[in-house]
């Protein structure tokens, strides 16, 4: 059968090739059904067990007949597959480490927070963008997840059954592996799935803009925009994106859409001192997202070492809210969480893989 998204290192290599039903959608899983020779309506039937009953094993998928779940467990495994490792923050967030890809492993972050609990995921393995601030960045590129390693960091938490929130704000860039994205988001948000409302769900991004509008037009999640800088030189220098997918571009185009329903357009805007947090900026920040009625997140800068960037005090940041407030744009300071444990904006980075880790793959 084919698939669309691209493969890292995957699940596969570690159990002869068998290919994870997780992160499959119920197209694929019809396909599956066709090589194994089940009925079509099986499809539904394996969705339900891997997405709702959370099933770790094909034999216990009781309402399949015995030839089968012979015939699956040949070629297929469920895919589940734990977490290396994870460690608590004093304020109660808990980053994971999962098996990723080429020699790099990848991190999810769990943030509880009064009956409000979000997961951070993860869609690649490091990350091509190269942004001058982000440990994740710093690391390179290392591969794409497959959907079946993004939906794993979700089925896999210890806290996956309390989520109420998910957010692409992990390690690498989703719009980089696009395909496994949407396949993710489409089985958390179909009714034979997780069943998710969309709005549950945040996609945060550089601007690339052909992906943007895709996942505009196929999905009705919430967007994130990492700006930065509303000056376009001062933008590349910390991201070099902006040369490609230029910030007034993006927001150019993002103005075709209505923001006023359902959707909502973030911005995310980490703060410098004395490089990116004055008025001129707040005011220029302002006239670039007015339009699109964004609500505007800023984010105190956590230190990833190696760097001459400070973070902006917090008086400074209460006075950058305060005047984008005054000028009709909502804007925010975003609590920070999971400091102590590297598990903050911009702090992942996962780990090089370690030859005596060994996981519970099923």
């Amino acid at each position: 059968m084919t698939h669309h998204n691209d493969t890292s290192d995957n699940y596969a290599t570690a159990v002869n090739s068998r290919q994870p039903l997780i992160g499959m959608t119920l197209e694929q899983l019809r396909e599956v059904c066709a090589e194994v020779g089940a009925k079509p309506f099986a499809a539904k039937q394996l969705a339900r067990w891997l997405y709702v009953a959370r099933v770790t094993e094909i034999d216990a998928m009781t309402d399949l007949s015995k030839d089968v779940r012979v015939r699956l467990a040949a070629r297929f495994i469920v895919g589940r597959e734990s977490p290396l490792k994870s460690v608590t923050s004093v304020d109660g967030t808990v980053k994971y480490l999962f098996r990723g890809s080429q020699g790099r492993d990848i991190e999810a972050v769990y943030i509880p927070d009064g009956e409000r609990a979000t997961l951070c995921v993860s869609s690649q393995a490091g990350c091509r963008m190269g942004c001058k601030f982000c440990m994740t960045g710093r690391q390179g590129y290392h591969g794409n997840l497959t959907t079946a390693q993004i939906i794993n960091q979700i089925l896999s938490i210890d806290n996956s059954d309390s989520l109420t929130n998910l957010v692409f704000m992990g390690m690498g860039e989703p719009t980089d592996n696009l395909d496994a994205v949407i396949d993710a988001i489409e089985i958390l948000t179909a009714s034979w799935g997780f069943a998710w409302s969309p709005k549950r769900i945040t996609v945060s991004s550089i601007g690339r803009l052909p992906e943007i509008e895709r996942l505009l037009t196929q999905t009705k999640v919430h967007i994130a925009i990492s700006v930065h800088s509303p000056f376009d030189v001062e933008r590349a220098s910390l991201m070099p994106s902006e040369r490609a997918w230029p910030l007034h571009s993006i927001f150019e185009s993002l103005k075709k859409y209505d923001w006023t329903g359902q959707r909502r357009l973030s911005v995310e805007y980490i703060m410098w001192r004395g490089l990116n947090d004055d008025l001129r900026h707040a005011d220029a920040l302002a006239r670039l997202v007015r339009p699109t009625h964004a609500r505007v997140n800023l984010i105190r800068f956590h230190d990833i070492g190696d760097t001459k960037l400070l973070p902006s005090s917090k008086a400074v940041m209460e006075a950058f809210r305060d005047r984008l407030n005054n000028l009709g744009v909502t804007a925010t300071i975003r609590a920070s969480r999971g400091e102590d444990i590297m598990a903050a904006c911009g702090m992942l980075a996962g780990e090089a893989k370690c030859e005596d880790k060994t996981t519970n793959i099923k």
